[in-house]
């Protein structure tokens, strides 16, 4: 029996549950930074709009790209961008595949409805660099936007979204509603419309493309539940849906794997 979530903040609270996270920021920024020097071929801050955060990175692989994977970025729609997450693409990238990396618009200058729109029209852009099938993934709210975007009220060009061929969220939030209760919608600004609009377990799918969530088994239970919600209403929308619980890492060290070719996590991206 599932107990009744009283306490929303302490639910959406990973950090604090993770020893030493304030060093993990500069963890990622320091690995990312020596990503993008380390002689891998990168165009950094495309434009996709006028707002000085509409910029995306792409990543390229050695050879002529098997097609292009987006990756998106967390931080609760209110922290950090791109530049956190270089070192990601090169799972991936080692496989063969071009990486788009965008930033965006953070709250509380920009509402969640108004991210998903940046997201679309980043992924449109990004699909005239690179041909070929386009895989989404994102982590977090990240995961929350590759889902989003996927929807029945896709922002995506009609060309575009005919690409997508894949999406995996890892530890994304599908369920925005109990955000209204917690200290981060101070931020955020949600109301009960746009809790309900820009939840994706409220939405069908676009396209019936497979669809993956995955999630660590040491998050916040209130992550695993999203996780495996989004994958059983799906499942019953014609989508062929996989939940993934990797016991073994927490919310941030679930990306590691991203960074190896041959992790589970990279296989589930590109397969």
């Amino acid at each position: 029996m599932l107990k009744p979530i009283h306490d929303w903040d302490d639910a959406f609270a990973n950090m604090a549950y993770i020893p030493d996270s304030e060093s993990l920021p500069q963890i990622w920024t320091d690995n990312a930074a020596a990503y993008r020097t380390s002689g891998i071929k990168i165009e950094q801050d495309i434009p996709y709009g006028d707002h000085p955060r509409e910029r995306f990175d792409l990543i390229w692989p050695d050879e002529t790209p098997k097609g292009l994977v987006i990756f998106v970025h967390g931080g609760y729609w209110m922290r950090l961008d791109k530049t956190y997450w270089s070192h990601l693409a090169e799972g991936a990238r080692a496989k063969g595949w071009a990486i788009c990396m965008p930033s965006y618009t953070l709250a509380p200058e920009a509402r969640i409805h108004e991210i998903t729109a940046q997201i679309g029209r980043a992924v449109t852009l990004a699909a005239t660099h690179v041909e070929g099938p386009i895989r989404i993934t994102g982590h977090s709210a990240g995961g929350h936007l590759a889902t989003r975007i996927m929807c029945d009220d896709s922002p995506l060009s009609e060309a575009t979204l005919a690409r997508v061929i894949s999406v995996l969220s890892i530890s994304g939030v599908h369920d925005l509603r109990p955000l209204l209760h917690t200290k981060l919608n101070e931020t955020l600004r949600l109301d009960d419309a746009e809790s309900c609009s820009e939840s994706p377990v409220l939405h069908r799918p676009a396209r019936t493309v497979p669809y993956k969530s995955w999630v660590g088994g040491g998050e916040r239970p209130e992550f695993i539940r999203q996780t495996q919600l989004i994958a059983q209403i799906w499942a019953g929308l014609d989508v062929k849906t996989q939940s993934t619980v990797d016991a073994q890492h927490n919310h941030f060290t679930v990306l590691d794997g991203l960074c190896l070719p041959e992790s589970n996590i990279t296989r589930a991206l590109l397969e």
